[in-house]
């Protein structure tokens, strides 16, 4: 049965193929729209573990592929998009960054933080150390243009 429904995968056009996965997308959020909390917080756990055993048993290979794959679509998806799309997906962004802080507790917060500072701080010895040129190249194009 299983191998049925590959052989038919295999033979649709990338237009049945979209339809497809819209129709399936659309009947997740029908589903997602219509649980509770507590069938939201289940589902979620059971995702989160699923996907903790499917990274313990990976290779570090097969993490980068699945990476560089993940990335390539990304990046093919925003070339694709219009610039009020592009607006629209950033606008959604901002808004549940907003919704995370404003329901994040304080130690959330100070955490939050000082992964930055730790961030910002691992940028700037990769720049002094020049293990990486591009921020070195667009401080120098930037100081440029100002002078």
């Amino acid at each position: 049965m299983a191998q049925r429904g590959l052989d038919r995968r295999a033979e649709e056009t990338e237009e049945q193929r979209n339809s497809r996965l819209s129709d399936m997308a659309q009947r997740g959020q029908e589903r997602r729209a219509k649980e509770t909390e507590e069938q939201r917080n289940r589902r979620l756990a059971v995702m989160g573990q699923r996907s903790q055993q499917r990274r313990a048993e990976e290779t570090e290979e097969q993490r980068n592929s699945q990476l560089a794959v993940m990335a390539q679509r990304g990046q093919e998806r925003r070339a694709e998009e219009t610039e009020e799309q592009r607006n629209s997906r950033l606008a959604v962004m901002a808004q549940r960054g907003q919704r995370r802080r404003a329901e994040e507790t304080d130690e959330q917060r100070n955490s939050r933080l000082s992964a930055m500072v730790q961030h910002a701080r691992e940028g700037r010895l990769n720049v002094i150390e020049g293990q990486n040129q591009h921020p070195i190249q667009t401080f120098y194009a930037a100081r440029t243009v100002l002078n």
